[in-house]
């Protein structure tokens, strides 16, 4: 089965550093997060570096469900990258990227997800999970907007 990519990319004015913190803390996933998706860390994170997991639960059409996340890459203040090693998907790769420009940051991201259940993921897919990680996104970027100032794409 073939893997769905989610990119998105927006400018703020701020330096990389700040805007790397911030998502570095996995705290501060529930922030960008919509309420919808009742985002909960299972256990603090003691420190994010290659090679930390941690837990967390949301709510997915009212079904509660755990994922755990892995960060397979961390290379501040650039890059990281975690990938899914249990929760919903099949395959999850989810790369940060974080670039200097203008006095402000990219920030940068590309997802690459395959859904599970053959024919029955293609499906749900086109009918309501491309459409809720656009949502989703939206609802991220107004997020970042309010932490960092406006966004230009």
């Amino acid at each position: 089965m073939a893997d769905h990519v989610h990119e998105s990319r927006a400018w703020v004015a701020r330096p990389r550093e700040e805007v790397f913190a911030f998502f570095a803390d996995p705290a501060n996933l529930r922030i960008v997060t919509p309420p919808s998706l009742a985002f909960r860390l299972l256990e603090p994170v003691a420190a994010m570096e290659a090679g930390a997991v941690f837990d967390y639960r949301i709510r997915w059409l009212g079904v509660p469900l755990r994922w755990r996340a892995f960060i397979r890459e961390y290379d501040p203040p650039f890059r990281f990258i975690d990938v899914q090693v249990r929760g919903p998907y099949s395959r999850w790769e989810h790369r940060h990227l974080f670039l200097s420009e203008a006095g402000g940051t990219w920030i940068e991201d590309h997802v690459r997800y395959r859904l599970p259940l053959g024919p029955i993921g293609r499906a749900a897919h086109v009918v309501l999970v491309r459409r809720q990680l656009e949502k989703i996104w939206l609802f991220r970027d107004r997020a970042i907007a309010e932490r960092f100032g406006p966004l230009r794409r």
